[in-house]
């Protein structure tokens, strides 16, 4: 999810389309989030891990 965010957000800025942006930059804090919760042992949805 953060590397998905971060191209779209490269790309966004690259091409000037806001919406590619600010969608990138919303995957890139939400995956960021969810990879600290994760590697901090909290359980996020009931689960502990994501594989």
């Amino acid at each position: 999810m953060i590397v998905l965010g971060a191209i779209l957000l490269v790309i966004g800025m690259l091409v000037g389309i806001s919406l590619l942006t600010t969608v990138g930059g919303v995957l890139v804090v939400v995956g960021a989030v969810l990879w600290i919760l994760g590697t901090s042992g909290r359980a996020v949805g009931g689960r502990k891990h994501y594989f």
